[in-house]
């Protein structure tokens, strides 16, 4: 087996691994391999041709992965949880961190919930915004009065 076919067995497992994990981490070293295999088909000695691999892997990886990331991913829709963090939510039962209890409803879904300190204690009814998800509990602090 020369060289040149040793690369395309690499780029079609990277290319192969790639469509499995979906995740943008192996194409770009496919992109090597393709480099690579070229060179060794016009005669480069196996030291360059791993020099080149990894060169252009690293580039592409580098200065290419960003790019796509943030266009392949510009229409990822946050998961129902991700997509409350920032949103108001009303109290329906008392948010009392020391004795473990309380309750919101947002876009119409009851969600257990905490407040962000451990000394205050929300009432039925206020409005609280969602500062983050702690497991299966919305942390809340109270909503500031915009005047």
């Amino acid at each position: 087996m020369n060289f040149t076919t040793l690369w395309l067995i690499i780029f079609v497992a990277c290319i192969a691994l790639e469509i499995v994990s979906m995740g943008l981490t192996s194409v770009w070293f496919a992109g090597g391999a393709v480099i690579a295999a070229v060179c060794s088909a016009l005669g480069a000695p196996i030291w360059l041709q791993c020099v080149l691999f990894l060169a252009v892997s690293f580039v592409l990886l580098f200065f290419t992965r960003p790019v796509a990331v943030k266009y392949f991913n510009k229409d990822r829709v946050k998961t129902n949880a991700e997509s409350y963090v920032g949103k108001q939510a009303i109290v329906i039962s008392e948010i009392d961190n020391l004795q473990g209890i309380g309750q919101v409803t947002v876009e119409g879904k009851e969600w257990t919930a905490r407040t962000t300190d451990d000394h205050v204690t929300l009432p039925v009814g206020a409005v609280v915004v969602i500062k983050s998800i702690s497991g299966v509990k919305l942390i809340v602090e109270e909503k500031k009065n915009q005047l």
